[in-house]
């Protein structure tokens, strides 16, 4: 191996931290480890930043700087966390999630006067809007041969120049990542309050860490378990199954206390205004929350609805509705036609925009909205609503 320059590389990083002095703290945290095998730098998921001695041999000192900051960013951002949420079938391609990733960041350190060297991916060169998530990239990215790889701290899989597991120096836990983050977030806060200078994308990122959104998934599934128990806890008495306690009383027969299991109608509005994606997702979570409280088969009756009931269906699985409609939206044709039948549901489940009108009267049961899209019209108060915010 060649030797590293390691006075260079890590004036590079003294000056990347002295001009941006909220990023610091996570610069000094990462530990180098020099390797032939990474293309530049690179880092894995434990904080260990790999560096091509070669590649700092013929980078000025400016841009190894502004290599510096592109690194951390991608641990700072969570990039391999986040690349870990993905469908396998968009995890299986590493190297364009990284791509992805560095449009992400690097749109952000441009506009901050960072000099990164030659053949930087940026939005702009696949005709994309700047200030996007790396997940808002990636399926517009077209399929390309290019094989960029800022490592595992990246994209989230392990590639063969990095140490495995936790062998060799030593890295930062999770626990002390989460840390990082949060003291850099403070830090980002504080340097923008004295006035100091901040791409967008930095800004909005520590106005997450610090203030993060509720994730509408477990909110969703929150409301629904909720309403299920509510529902479900509700008992009556029935001579099918004896009570015990009668074989204490000869000659009488003692009725048993039963807990019924709720049914559920899930009314889906399929307007054209509502998203295939967001649909989908949202319903996958409410079929999946019921099944997983014992809810299934044909106690659960999905009602698709524009401004009128296009069709009904009683389901076991999200992949067995037909959808129709896409014309208006009137979600009160498909609440009253989910209460018109001779085994009213204990709780409807609305999936809308929220363009819609609303009865006017509570009807005789728990009602949850999902509502989809962050500009979605509030519901009345008495319907408990989720928003579903992508």
């Amino acid at each position: 191996m060649a030797e590293l320059d390691t006075t260079k590389l890590l004036a590079a990083r003294y000056r990347a931290a002295t001009d941006r002095p909220y990023l610091a703290s996570a610069l000094y945290a990462l530990t180098v480890v020099p390797s032939d095998g990474v293309p530049t730098m690179g880092v894995d998921r434990h904080w260990r930043c790999y560096v091509s001695p070669g590649f700092v041999d013929r980078t000025p000192v400016a841009e190894l700087a502004a290599v510096w900051v592109h690194e951390v960013a991608h641990l700072l951002r969570d990039h391999h966390g986040r690349a870990d949420l993905l469908p396998a079938a968009d995890r299986r391609h590493r190297h364009r999630v990284n791509i992805a990733q560095d449009c992400e960041i690097n749109d952000d350190l441009v506009a901050d006067g960072l000099p990164l060297p030659a053949g930087r991916m940026e939005p702009r060169l696949f005709g994309l809007p700047e200030g996007q998530l790396f997940e808002a990239y990636l399926p517009a990215l077209p399929s390309s041969p290019l094989t960029h790889d800022c490592g595992s701290g990246a994209h989230g899989q392990p590639v063969p120049w990095e140490l495995p597991g936790t062998t060799g120096p030593p890295g930062v836990g999770r626990a002390e990542a989460e840390a990082l983050r949060r003291h850099t977030a403070e830090a980002v806060r504080a340097h923008a309050r004295a006035g100091g200078s901040l791409p967008g994308g930095w800004k909005r990122w520590a106005d997450e860490v610090l203030e993060p959104t509720v994730d509408w998934r477990q909110a969703l599934a929150g409301a629904v378990r909720e309403a299920a128990a509510w529902a479900g806890g509700a008992v009556d008495y029935t001579y099918r199954r004896p009570s015990r306690r009668g074989a204490a009383l000869r000659g009488v027969v003692l009725p048993s206390l039963r807990r019924p299991l709720p049914r559920v109608a899930v009314v889906i509005d399929t307007s054209g205004s509502m998203g295939d994606r967001e649909i989908a997702a949202a319903l996958a979570e409410v079929t999946g929350v019921l099944r997983e409280v014992g809810i299934r088969g044909n106690r659960v009756t999905v009602l698709a609805c524009d401004a009128d009931v296009q069709a009904v269906s009683r389901v076991t699985s999200a992949a067995q509705i037909t959808l129709g409609g896409g014309g208006g939206t009137d979600m009160r044709a498909g609440i009253a036609a989910a209460l018109d039948v001779p085994e009213r549901p204990s709780i409807i489940v609305v999936l809308t925009d929220g363009l819609t009108p609303w009865p006017d009267e509570t009807p005789a049961c728990r009602v949850v909205a999902a509502l989809v899209g962050p500009s979605a019209p509030a519901a009345p108060p008495w319907i408990e609503t989720v928003r579903v915010t992508g």
